[in-house]
């Protein structure tokens, strides 16, 4: 059976992975929606060639490039939502980087459509609202994320629930930093950073993965993905990122997903789920394979883990403000207006100044957003972002 598929952040990296899993199993997935930030030249090649008539533009700016006969075209924040309506997909995937993707997201479940997750802010900022208005309407939150898709894979078939669950042990790569001694970190230049030893991705996630603050939102997205307490989430650096993440059960028996670098294969994944497909991806060879090394995080020389940890066990809105500042952070090295340690300062500083209120309502969480996204700023004296 096909399904009709959205497609939320169509012109980045997750998107068009998503796009090229289309091209690969047309049969099994159509697209009936695409939207996009800025890239509205993008957006119009892939409408072309997928042939999708509704189309969303958040500059709105710049949406009136977009119109064209038997179209239907949305712009801004309130398209975002709009076109989830308009489309009433059986499967929105949601790849917008930040705060963007979390209300479109929610009126997805309202609607009783299933979302794949590829938007880390939204579980981290608001897991506990997304997480119960998906079970109050039976809705599937699948994660495309390869870390969390991996565990879920992991998890598949499991009839014993939480309980027999030791731990999850997400993989983390390391980032080109891993072997830096802790007094050359303050030297690293943004060219550095972005040079991802295994993937590749947006600027803003590759920064995170040089941080290690993608691995610290992801506990915080496991957490609520698989209702679990932070004590039970844990990072190991996998410098080969071919174990995509393990869990680990009660009886210490530890299964995990293995396979090559590509996010085609948990979009897939989460597209086809509960079914399996066969693809044109590669396959991993293991006899090429040389090893397979595991080492334990440098938290105090990388305290963005620790950080995480600290918002994901106290809730509330920390982990928003934790994500928020991140985002002002990340956004200041990225136009060289703060060291690269000067992001973890940040985000520390912004967690401290930030009234913590333990209400997860959204209204409160996306109040303490702009709370902390405010302080960040001041903090490193960016206004961007």
């Amino acid at each position: 059976m096909s399904k009709r598929v959205l497609i939320l952040g169509s012109t980045g990296s997750i998107g068009t992975s998503a796009l090229m899993v289309a091209r690969q199993i047309p049969e099994r997935m159509r697209v009936v929606g695409l939207a996009a930030g800025t890239r509205v030249e993008d957006l119009e090649a892939q409408a072309v060639e997928f042939g999708v008539g509704h189309l969303c533009l958040a500059d709105e700016s710049r949406a009136s490039a977009l119109q064209g006969k038997g179209r239907e075209i949305f712009a801004g924040a309130e398209g975002l939502v709009e076109i989830v309506e308009a489309t009433k997909p059986d499967l929105v995937l949601v790849a917008i980087v930040g705060v963007e993707g979390l209300r479109p997201t929610l009126r997805a479940i309202e609607l009783g459509c299933d979302v794949a997750v590829a938007s880390k802010e939204i579980l981290v900022m608001a897991g506990e609202v997304v997480m119960k208005a998906a079970r109050e309407k039976g809705v599937n939150i699948l994660p495309v994320d390869s870390e969390h898709n991996a565990i879920f894979q992991c998890l598949e078939g499991h009839q014993g629930g939480p309980e027999e669950v030791r731990r999850l042990i997400v993989t983390a790569s390391g980032g080109p930093f891993r072997t830096w001694p802790a007094e050359r970190l303050s030297e690293v230049r943004l060219e550095d950073a972005l040079k991802h030893p295994t993937w590749k991705m947006g600027q803003k996630i590759t920064i995170d993965s040089a941080s290690l603050f993608n691995k610290g939102l992801e506990m915080i997205e496991a957490r609520w993905l698989f209702d679990l307490p932070m004590s039970k989430v844990e990072v190991v650096v996998h410098p080969q990122s071919i174990v995509h993440s393990m869990v680990e059960f009660v009886d210490c028996s530890v299964l995990a997903q293995l396979s090559t670098t590509d996010m085609c294969f948990p979009i897939q994944y989460a597209v086809v789920w509960p079914e399996r497909l066969k693809n044109e991806l590669k396959p991993l060879d293991f006899a090429s394979l040389a090893k397979l090394e595991f080492e334990a995080p440098r938290e105090a020389d990388f305290p963005a883990l620790s950080l995480a940890r600290e918002a994901g066990e106290r809730g509330g809105t920390l982990p928003a403000v934790l994500n928020a500042a991140n985002e002002i952070a990340n956004a200041a090295f990225r136009n060289r207006a703060l060291s690269f340690p000067g992001i973890w300062e940040v985000v520390e500083k912004t967690m401290q100044r930030v009234e913590h209120l333990e209400s997860q309502e959204l209204e409160v969480v996306v109040n303490a957003d702009l709370e902390a996204r405010k302080v960040a700023r001041e903090i490193c004296g960016f206004h961007g972002g």
